[in-house]
């Protein structure tokens, strides 16, 4: 979004001092040797401008107390004098710079830059403006520029607000009995046959020949994605000799005990991780190497997975661009979509949300490859995947990156979610669940915690005797929470009537009532589904004697 004219701040500037420059210069100092100056547009607008000669990075700055277990949401709109700059929004420390958030701008019109920070211990922190895109010399300006303070209790209050906005819905339950006539004090038993949220985790072959594995994955998990068995290195390591025999017991694993699965992945652009063979190839020869593994593979497991990651990690990696042309993605996800049009392509990469250090792949240059894809050519389905390999939980940066991705209205999936190991590895692991199960973009999360005797990846959730580590335990909490397994009991009232909130998923209810023998009433099932323009916020269920 680019607009001709900056909107008001967030929170009315929050904590900034002048946020909207009407006060010219006041509570802005200047870093560094940059000209800073206050101009004025045509309407009136006041904005604040930084030049910065010779590939300097100096500018602007104001200093703020920052206080120890608040988050702070940030928000501010820029704008540069002459073609495009990726600009990060920094808070300078005592401990370090910290990364706000990351924008993508461009001369005539502003850009808005979202994100936040979380700090570990009060203190002075300065604010200021860098880019890495300094071949040019480019003037940055900023206007409407909020941070706001939230304390963990107001952060919660908002999540629980939007768990109970866009993941459950209010059920209105009417018990009447043989004649059509409202029964008072009937007990309703409701049970949760499904849950409607896809929340799942990684396996690997491991998994194959472990029964106690296999019990303690299919009594918590409908969804999976599997390390590495479908890896183009894995099931050709020599050219012309296919091997899907590992991927295929994976996928009949699945499908026996309903898992859903992800397909992970048809290519990869990290360079480091293609079959040795590839990389002698003549360009007309890797053309014919790629058309063949794209139809290998999504012919073989058509129309059984739920998603394909089509090209993983191809903002941070451009392995098949550099040999095959800049189009080279676009064509790719064109061929998947013609292949397998009823499995949704994705986009998947890391450090998008995970408070990007490197702004390879910051939720503006996703959202830039998205509009390049586009322009390529490639106009069908596509989903936006998100890795999420966190060392600990930014909720404010995470929460306005989504905001951000969420702005394609595309179906957004946490991919491959694991934290660093660390004293705070489960906490953490429950704030991110929780921050990401609570924002309406987000429809579904995969963990990245396939189990292996000789350790996990990065996070494991059971240790080699399958009992929960704290992760697991965290996990767990989070699966009771959504499911009513049974046992949720309401009374009916004197008008028939019981009423709960209940998260989306499939259900069946029935009822009970000292007049009659149990076994004389129906058993109705029902779908919870989320709220659209054309449903109601209370949806009802009529239970009959």
């Amino acid at each position: 979004m680019c607009l001709a004219k900056p909107e008001e701040a967030h929170y009315g500037g929050g904590i900034v001092v002048n946020p909207e420059l009407n006060q010219r210069l006041k509570g802005w100092t200047t870093l560094g040797n940059a000209k800073v100056e206050i101009q004025e547009s045509e309407d009136g607008n006041r904005y604040i401008v930084a030049s910065n000669r010779n590939g300097t990075l100096d500018g602007f700055t104001q200093k703020f107390n920052l206080e120890k277990d608040k988050l702070y949401m940030f928000s501010a709109w820029l704008r540069v004098s002459q073609g495009k700059a990726h600009i990060a929004a920094m808070f300078k420390t005592q401990y370090g710079n910290k990364i706000a958030g990351w924008a993508m701008s461009q001369k005539g019109c502003w850009s808005m830059l979202k994100g936040g920070i979380v700090v570990n211990s009060s203190g002075p922190a300065h604010l200021y403006f860098e880019t890495k895109d300094t071949s040019v010399d480019i003037d940055i300006m900023a206007d409407s520029i909020s941070l706001q303070p939230f304390t963990h209790e107001e952060w919660k209050s908002h999540q629980d607000q939007n768990i109970e906005k866009i993941r459950k819905r209010k059920v209105k339950f009417q018990a009447i009995d043989q004649h059509g006539q409202p029964l008072a004090n009937a007990i309703i038993s409701i049970k949760q046959n499904k849950p409607g949220f896809p929340f799942g985790c990684a396996i690997n072959q491991n998994i194959l020949s472990n029964i106690a594995y296999q019990n303690w994955f299919v009594s918590r998990f409908k969804y999976t994605v599997f390390e590495n068995e479908m890896k183009w290195i894995s099931t050709e390591s020599s050219r012309g000799i296919e091997n899907y025999n590992l991927a295929d017991a994976l996928l009949k694993f699945a499908k026996t005990h309903n898992i859903q699965t992800r397909g992970h992945n048809i290519f990869w652009d990290d360079p480091k991780y293609q079959p040795s063979w590839l990389g002698g190839l003549s360009t007309n020869d890797l053309w014919n190497a790629t058309n063949q593994r794209i139809n290998s593979i999504m012919k073989r497991y058509q129309r059984q997975l739920i998603h394909w990651d089509v090209v993983n990690e191809n903002l941070h990696f451009s392995y098949f661009e550099s040999k095959l042309g800049n189009k080279a993605s676009s064509i790719f996800y064109e061929k998947a979509n013609k292949i397998d049009w009823k499995t949704t392509p994705f986009l998947n990469e890391y450090n998008t949300i995970e408070e990007s250090r490197d702004g390879a792949a910051t939720p503006a240059k996703y959202l830039q490859k998205i509009k390049q894809m586009r322009q390529d050519g490639y106009k069908g389905p596509l989903g936006i995947g998100l890795e999420s390999h966190f060392q600990y939980a930014n909720l404010p940066y995470i929460r306005a990156s989504l905001d951000q991705l969420a702005s394609a209205k595309l179906p957004i999936w946490i991919t491959e979610l694991d934290v660093k190991p660390g004293p705070n590895q489960a906490a953490y692991l429950e704030q991110v669940i929780r921050e990401v199960h609570a924002h309406a973009g987000v429809n579904g999360i995969i963990m990245w915690s396939a189990w292996s005797p000789q350790g996990c990846y990065t996070m494991c959730l059971t240790d080699n005797n399958f009992k929960n580590l704290a992760t697991g335990d965290v996990v767990d909490k989070f699966l009771s929470e959504l499911r009513v397994v049974a046992g949720l009991n309401g009374t009916t009232d004197s008008n028939g009537y019981f009423a709960t909130s209940l998260f989306h998923g499939e259900y069946e209810a029935k009822i009970s009532h000292p007049s009659a023998l149990p076994e004389s009433y129906n058993l109705t099932r029902f779908n919870v589904a989320s709220i659209d323009e054309a449903r109601e916020r209370t949806m009802h269920v009529k239970i009959n004697a």
